[in-house]
């Protein structure tokens, strides 16, 4: 099977229009997450990483928000590679959790809004954009559907179907994505604080991200996906397993698949949720893989949970991690909150990362587990 590289990346966060900008914020510890005030969105204050309305470049028009991140996120990812590189052999992936659901709330509730509000819509809007001949694919797996449609991209350069993917995703916040989760009472009232004792939940974020797969490596830096897996707990619609199991499967198996250890992995990016259920869950699963010594850390902090632009966001910077050496600080953390060992980097650490580990979880169960290399 041909190796799959990453040839190019774009975060588009409220931290950041580009990866460089994104890089440098996490730096200086800079946090999108803070008060709220948002009556579309909620009639009370609440914390959240949202994008002010002038980061949103209006490309078109007839393009919604969630679509206009899309396209600006793909744009920028291409900007370095030239003209000529996509060809009939280049795919596209569409990465989100909920898309154009926001639409429900303005706008009136006919056929027409039906068609538009469906995600193979966006995704053909983009297609169309950049002049995609293949026909796009929609992955909407949960939490998980970032990590998921880098190994699916993985896999569609393997099969030999395509020789170079557009891997993207993106989702707003709505009154109807807020109103879930804080029916859940999943929501912290301050900037969350993953694996930590005082931990009280999640912060919701918008975000887009984009990373450029292709079977032809461009440069010298260039970082390997080397593997991935996926497995499911069965366990509940929301909660996670107890144990922890289904996802050290995962790890296990990527592992596996990558040809290598679990003392081979020099930094794990982790879901790292700050909800309860989700970081005990994850700490039996690192110790189930046995990377409970590996350097780790979480970037809800920074980004706050950016559902389908979460496990892109969060893997470019795992890809950037192996090719600097930096691993950033998990802002908020200063005591282990769950039963099992798990080494929370607290400062801006360097050092050399051969493999990078990034694992997700999501509603319904699912778990993701991708390794990128040098």
């Amino acid at each position: 099977m041909p190796d799959v590289y990453v040839v190019a990346d774009n975060i588009l966060s409220p931290i950041g229009s580009t990866t460089v900008e994104n890089l440098a914020s996490l730096q200086t510890g800079v946090s999108g997450v803070k008060a709220q005030s948002r009556p579309a969105i909620s009639n009370e204050s609440f914390v959240a990483s949202l994008f002010d309305d002038e980061q949103i470049k209006v490309i078109d028009k007839s393009y919604t928000r969630f679509e206009s991140l899309l396209v600006s996120s793909i744009t920028d990812a291409l900007s370095g590679l030239g003209e000529n590189f996509l060809n009939e052999k280049t795919g596209l992936i569409i990465s989100s959790t909920k898309g154009n659901i926001d639409l429900l709330e303005t706008e009136a509730h006919n056929d027409e809004l039906n068609q538009r509000i469906a995600l193979h819509t966006s995704a053909q809007i983009v297609a169309d954009c950049f002049r995609i001949k293949a026909k796009p694919v929609v992955l909407s797996n949960a939490c998980i559907s970032g990590v998921m449609a880098i190994l699916t991209g993985l896999r569609m350069i393997r099969s030999g179907q395509y020789d170079q993917v557009i891997v993207t995703g993106a989702d707003v916040i709505s009154k109807f994505v807020y109103s879930g989760f804080k029916s859940f009472q999943a929501l912290s009232a301050e900037v969350c604080k993953p694996f930590d004792k005082d931990r009280a939940g999640l912060n919701l974020g918008e975000g887009a991200a984009t990373v450029i797969l292709s079977k032809n490596k461009l440069s010298d830096s260039d970082v390997k996906v080397s593997s991935g897996a996926i497995s499911n707990d069965a366990n509940h619609i929301s909660g996670p397993s107890r144990t922890g199991h289904e996802l050290g499967f995962a790890i296990k198996k990527a592992l596996l698949d990558a040809g290598i250890a679990s003392n081979d992995i020099g930094y794990i990016s982790a879901h790292g949720t700050a909800t309860n259920y989700n970081d005990e869950m994850e700490a039996n699963a690192i110790n189930f893989a046995g990377l409970q010594r590996v350097p780790l850390n979480s970037l809800k902090p920074y980004y706050g949970h950016t559902l389908g632009a979460a496990g892109l966001i969060e893997s470019i910077i795992a890809i950037h991690a192996i090719k600097t050496g930096q691993i950033f600080s998990s802002l908020g953390y200063t005591e282990s909150g769950v039963t099992q060992t798990v080494n929370v980097v607290t400062e801006l650490t360097n050092t050399n990362i051969t493999h990078a580990l990034k694992t997700a979880s999501g509603f319904g169960g699912c778990n993701a587990a991708m390794v990128f290399s040098k």
